[in-house]
């Protein structure tokens, strides 16, 4: 391996984001329309990780990713070149490790008072008078902002050049200085006055400004709660300068390790090892009992342009309609597909606990509250969800360290990035709530992936991670050539005192020159041949997460970073978006690997891979990763990331399925075509007819799909057997799975496996008109598509459907209702529908189902026709 020296590490840190609510304004409602008054950026970008790339590093000179822990009095605090820079974070540092060694609320108030800032801005004895009407622990808060420099937030140093940008007057102590604070006092004064007096009389209404104030409040005490682990909002702040000082001068601190290296790391090829992948999956669906389920929805998505056509609100990428349902409906469909399998598999019935971060940015947390609780919590029950709220952090001017705002009292808020979730969900009780229902593990995948439960990849994961016991596992594909996606790694460390430390982690795209991370060359043939895609796919052992997240230091918030890369975009006080060169503390989920690598005494050999409590498995790209994040613009040549690449994907993940069921079905070419013309076909098939596409290829046996045609198939107990479709065939059933009964407390809970509806096709031929291909109308990623014909099945409840040795030509609708079977037989050269009521004893278990049995590592199919 060639060696190389490690790159410093700019950036990054060990931490994490925090949950803060968007303050808005009443008194905005004008410039705000009907939508969010604060823009958020789109889905938080990754940051950076603990291990890069140099295949083998001598002496490293600088440390990595270890983020600066708490701060205590005897530290040197950064300040790069800038002497200004340095004063001011040892002001804070000295602040932060007072207030850490008082004892009470009171004493911390006196560490306050004993600010120049506080003194000057609030006046002597400050704790009664202006600020005497809010409680203890408020007082706390504005001294904190103002102690940590941020006094023009509550009005002060701010005035307005006429074109929306913010200019700070430095507090110096002049004339100006000290009039600007004045002003912001007396406003203050006003402000608090003005609440302490509405508030005391009921049924008036607040103002805008003490709602603001309120706001102001709450967004103080979610950063200073959420950040405890780092001092609060102090140390927020001192951790932001730091970041900022060294982005400015590139200088960092002395490494704690002789050596870092970087490997490809080596694990399960799905592809490859076929048996072994069939087995652990069979261990994941086993172990679903065992498992929860997360979802980081909090991200803005501001690259799909979303909107609400009645509203023109902006709206969060989880309510994308893809393939005619939510994002996050997709997540949970996938998730009852596995819970169906391991119901016919095992005959118990398993509801996997559902844990989902959201937001405050474009109503996110409202949106995904509002799907669950209109599709009645997915025939679930509430108990089985927990929704809570990601933080919003202040975002920093890249030039001074000073917060921006959207006006007086307004801190400009942005996501923190999806690291916050381990803290966030020690601090809400998340892990409490996933071992009290039973599990030990969580898969995680992000909502804007719409393959990555596809096939064996999830369930393989997540079956090794429960067998071996592992802390954390990545599910990895290969890289595509200039892709914004971070890249795992194996990291091997050799420490000051002589230990070897090795894991699996991720490197973010961001970090790739600093490291030294090269683009993938040109496949060829092996998907380990370059470093792996980093898909944010993850199996997490819960305790081991949740002793990270508990931590009282900044290793409880992994990845930190501040990515000042993008121009961050907000409302100025007038309304206006404008934006300005600055960024926030970030911290990324997959980076709690950092915290579970393995120490040995001596220098590993090739192979320790399979000691580590991290871990790595491989499937090929389509059925890992493919997103939908952004929209496809006019201009755009490349369909990466778009909601049409990704269906394209899905059509190519179909004909590979249907192909090794030896259906005829034409092949997807190059994604220029789609440009051109579309996709050759559109083809849907609900997860619960495998997911494991062993499962599905003993449903569908021979036949073909003609060039243009559609397929959608919405239902599990179905078979086709030699179907030659020309056109489009649409299968829908009410009771896909199962069917729903009440509850105790009335709500509708889905019980797999009863009531189902059920079809059947052998030797039938379909052709029509189908899908009217020359309509600007079509929106084929939604599966919104004009049709001049088609056959649509349409079965109620536990209806029926069975065609054999029949074609049928045209336009048809079969309608099934609840109880009945129709059956379709040809009659010259006509056919005949017939239909007959289901005996009362066949009403839950249908006149055949499929019976499911495992078979070494692979699971049988047998028909049962009673």
């Amino acid at each position: 391996m060639a060696s190389r020296t490690l790159p410093p590490p700019h950036l990054r840190l060990d931490l994490c984001s925090p949950r803060l609510p968007p303050l808005r304004s009443p008194g905005c409602r004008r410039r705000r329309r009907r939508g969010r008054l604060l823009s958020a950026l789109s889905s938080p970008s990754p940051s950076p990780s603990s291990a890069s790339r140099s295949q083998s590093v001598s002496t490293a000179p600088l440390e990595r990713g270890v983020g600066p822990g708490p701060a205590t009095s005897r530290e040197q605090p950064r300040g790069g070149g800038d002497p200004a820079l340095a004063a001011e974070l040892a002001r804070l540092s000295a602040l932060r490790a007072r207030l850490r060694g008082a004892r009470s609320l009171a004493d911390k108030l006196r560490a306050l008072d004993a600010e120049t800032r506080v003194v000057e801005f609030f006046g002597e004895g400050s704790n009664g008078g202006v600020l005497g009407a809010l409680e203890p622990r408020e007082v706390f808060l504005l001294k904190c902002l103002v102690a940590a420099g941020q006094e023009h937030v509550l009005g002060a140093e701010l005035d307005w050049d006429g074109r929306g940008h913010e200019h700070h007057h430095h507090h110096n102590g002049g004339s100006d200085g000290r009039s600007a604070l004045r002003q912001a006092l007396s406003s203050l004064a006003a402000l608090v006055g003005k609440w302490s007096s509405e508030g005391v009389v009921e049924g008036v209404a607040e103002s805008g400004e003490s709602e603001l104030l309120r706001r102001l409040l709450k967004f103080l005490g979610d950063i200073d709660v959420f950040y405890d682990c780092i001092g609060g909002i102090i140390g927020y702040q001192i951790m932001a300068l730091e970041l900022l000082s060294a982005s400015k001068d590139h200088k960092h601190r002395p490494s704690k390790h002789k050596s870092i290296d970087f490997h490809v790391p080596s694990g399960l090829n799905l592809l490859e090892d076929t048996e072994y992948a069939s087995q652990a999956a069979l261990w994941g669906i086993e172990g679903l009992p065992e498992l929860g389920e997360i979802y980081p929805i909090g991200g803005a998505g501001d690259r799909l342009g979303l909107v609400d056509s009645d509203t023109g609100e902006s709206l969060p990428a989880a309510l994308l309609p893809y393939c005619g349902r939510s994002l996050l409906e997709g997540l949970i469909r996938d998730l009852q597909a596995r819970e169906f399998l391991h119901f016919k598999i095992f005959g118990k019935q398993c509801i996997t606990p559902v844990a989902i971060m959201t937001s405050s940015v474009k109503d996110n947390h409202e949106h995904i509250t509002a799907i669950c609780e209109r599709l009645e919590w997915f025939g679930r029950g509430r108990e089985n969800f927990r929704l809570f709220e990601q933080p919003l952090v202040p975002v920093v001017n890249a030039k001074d360290g000073k917060w921006l705002t959207s006006g007086a009292l307004f801190p400009v808020g942005k996501p923190g990035g999806h690291g916050a979730i381990w803290k966030l969900a020690c601090d809400r009780g998340i892990f409490q709530w996933l071992y009290q229902n039973g599990r030990k593990g969580a898969t995680v995948r992000q909502v804007s992936n719409v393959v990555a439960a596809t096939d064996l990849t999830l369930m393989a994961l997540a079956g090794i991670g429960l067998r071996h016991d592992k802390k954390l596992g990545f599910a990895s594909c290969e890289r595509r050539p200039g892709a914004t996606e971070g890249v795992n790694v194996l990291i091997e460390k050799e420490n000051q005192d002589g230990q070897w430390a090795y894991g699996i982690t991720c490197i973010e795209y961001t970090e790739f020159e600093k490291y030294g991370i090269p683009e993938p060359t040109v496949t060829n043939g092996s998907l380990q041949a370059n470093y792996p895609a980093n898909t944010n796919i993850l199996y997490v052992d819960l305790q081991a997460a949740e002793e990270v997240g508990s931590r009282k230091n900044a290793s409880c918030l992994p990845g930190m970073v501040l990515n000042l890369k993008k121009a961050v975009s907000y409302l100025d006080h007038l309304g206006f978006e404008c934006s300005a060169a600055g960024g926030r503390l970030e911290c990324t989920m997959q980076n709690i690997a950092d915290n579970f690598m393995n120490t040995y005494n001596y220098r590993c050999s090739k192979g320790i891979e399979s000691e580590l409590d991290t871990f790595i498995v491989y499937n090929e790209r389509k059925k890992v990763t493919s997103s939908a994040k952004r929209k496809l613009k006019s201009e755009d040549k490349s369909l990466h990331q778009t909601p049409e690449g990704s269906l394209l994907d899905i059509m190519r993940n179909a004909y590979d399925l249907l192909s090794s069921c030896n259906v005829k079905v034409p092949k997807v070419k190059d994604n220029c075509e789609y440009l051109r013309s579309g996709p050759p076909f559109l083809i849907f098939l609900h997860p619960a007819l495998g997911p494991f596409w062993d499962i599905t290829r003993q449903k569908f046996v021979g036949g073909s799909v003609s060039q243009g045609s559609e397929l959608q198939i919405e239902v599990a107990e179905f078979l086709w057997q030699d179907v030659e479709l020309d056109g489009s065939l649409i299968v829908l059933a009410d009771n896909i799975m199962g069917s729903t009964n009440k509850n105790n407390t009335g709500e509708q809970i889905m019980h797999y496996g009863a009531r189902c509806g059920r079809c059947k096709l052998q030797s039938v031929k379909i052709v029509n008109k189908g899908i009217n291909w020359s309509s600007a109308n079509n929106v084929y990623w939604k599966h919104d598509v004009e049709r001049s014909e088609s056959v649509k099945i349409i079965l109620h409840e536990n209806a029926e459907f069975e065609a054999k040795d029949v074609v049928l030509k045209g336009n048809h609708i079969f309608e099934v209702p609840t109880g009945h079977r129709m059956r379709i037989v040809q009659d010259g050269p006509e056919f005949v529908a017939k239909l007959d009521p289901i005996s009362k004893e066949m009403m839950d278990s249908g006149t055949w189902y499929w019976k499911y049995a495992v078979d070494g590592a692979h699971v049988k199919l047998e028909m049962v026709e009673l």
